[in-house]
C-alpha cells in the first residue's frame, strides 16, 4: 500500500479537525515566541473565553474561498533513523469558487521544474469534468461542514481545557491554551474520536479571539485508511499556523506533520510533509473566469 495517500489524507483530515476546534500540542513554544512583558496581567476567565473562540471558530475552507494563493508541499520520506531518503516539491496555484466545494488546486510545479503546458490544460479539463458532478459534490460538501459543527460542539466535552498564560506571536498578544482528553470521556462524533487521540496547545489571539497556532501530539496509535489497516504511531507531532491577512481575516500560514505508519504488522515508514501558503489575493469573479 502506498503510504504517500494516506499521510495526505490524514492531514488534510488533521487541518479539517483544528479548523473546528481550539486544539493541538504536546511539545515546547517555537522558537521566535518570548514571554509578554504584561504576563502577570490577570486571564481571561476560562469559560467566557473559550465559548468566544468557539463562537469565532470558522471553516478555513469557507475563508479560502475568498481568496486565491499558492499552496506549496515539501515532502521527504525518512529511513528508520531518520535520514532523509527522498524530497518531493509540489507547487499549487489554489483559486477558489463561489460554489461550494469547487476549489480547484492546480499543480504548476515539481521539484521546481514547471508543469508542461499540456499537462496544465489536462488539469484544466478534469476540472471541468468534475463540475458535471457539481450537485453531488455540494451535498458531500454540505455533509462535510455538518459534521464539523457536529464535532465543535462536542469539543467541550471532549477535553479540560486550562488557560495556562500569555505570551507574543507575530507580534500580537496570544493566550495559550493546555488542552488533553478528558478521562472516561466516549466521544460521538468519528471526528471527536480522532480528537481524544492528541493533546497539546493553542495559541489564540487575545483582541480577535482567533486561533493562531496549534501544535500537537499524537497520544496513541491511530487507525487510518481502507479498514485502519495503516496504523499511524503514537508519538507522531504536526502543527497548524494562522496569520492575519489584509489585517480582516486570519487564513493558514503553514502546517506541518511529522511520524510513522505501519502497514497490519510491518513498518512502512516515515513522513516529515510541510505545507506553505502564500500570495494571497482577494477573489473576484474576473478572478475566477481568468482560469476556466
Amino acid at each position: 500500500m502506498q503510504l504517500r495517500p494516506v499521510f495526505e489524507g490524514v492531514m488534510s483530515r488533521s487541518r479539517s479537525l483544528w479548523r473546528a476546534a481550539v486544539c493541538a500540542m504536546a511539545f515546547c513554544v517555537a522558537s521566535g515566541l518570548h514571554a509578554d512583558e504584561e504576563s502577570a496581567r490577570p486571564l481571561p476567565d476560562t469559560a467566557a473565553f473559550i465559548e468566544e473562540v468557539r463562537q469565532n471558530l470558522r471553516s478555513d475552507r469557507l475563508l479560502l474561498e475568498q481568496y486565491t494563493f499558492t499552496e506549496k508541499r515539501v515532502e521527504q520520506r525518512l529511513s528508520g533513523k531518520g535520514a532523509v531518503k527522498k524530497t518531493k516539491t509540489e507547487s499549487f496555484e489554489v483559486y477558489p469558487s463561489l460554489e461550494p466545494g469547487r476549489m480547484y488546486r492546480r499543480l504548476v510545479a515539481r521539484d521546481g521544474v514547471p508543469v508542461p503546458e499540456k499537462e496544465l490544460a489536462e488539469q484544466d479539463r478534469k476540472h471541468e469534468a468534475r463540475a458535471e458532478k457539481a450537485e453531488r459534490r455540494r451535498a458531500e460538501d454540505d455533509e462535510g461542514r455538518r459534521e464539523e459543527e457536529r464535532v465543535v460542539a462536542e469539543i467541550p466535552m471532549i477535553y479540560d481545557v486550562e488557560l495556562v498564560g500569555r505570551e507574543t506571536m507575530d507580534e500580537r498578544s496570544v493566550i495559550v491554551v493546555a488542552f488533553a482528553p478528558r478521562p472516561g470521556y466516549k466521544a460521538v462524533t468519528k471526528g471527536g474520536r480522532f480528537l481524544q487521540k492528541i493533546a497539546g496547545r493553542a495559541w489564540v489571539d487575545e483582541e480577535d479571539r482567533q486561533l493562531v497556532r496549534v501544535e500537537a501530539k499524537l497520544l496513541d496509535n491511530l487507525g487510518v485508511g481502507p479498514a485502519g489497516v495503516v496504523r499511524l504511531q503514537k508519538g507522531a507531532t504536526s502543527y497548524f499556523h494562522r496569520r492575519k491577512i489584509n489585517a480582516e481575516i486570519w487564513l493558514p500560514s503553514d502546517a506541518r506533520f511529522t511520524g510513522a505508519a505501519k502497514v497490519l504488522l510491518f513498518f512502512g515508514g516515515s513522513i516529515d510533509a510541510l505545507f506553505e501558503y502564500s500570495d494571497y489575493k482577494k477573489f473576484s469573479v474576473s478572478t475566477e473566469t481568468a482560469i476556466q
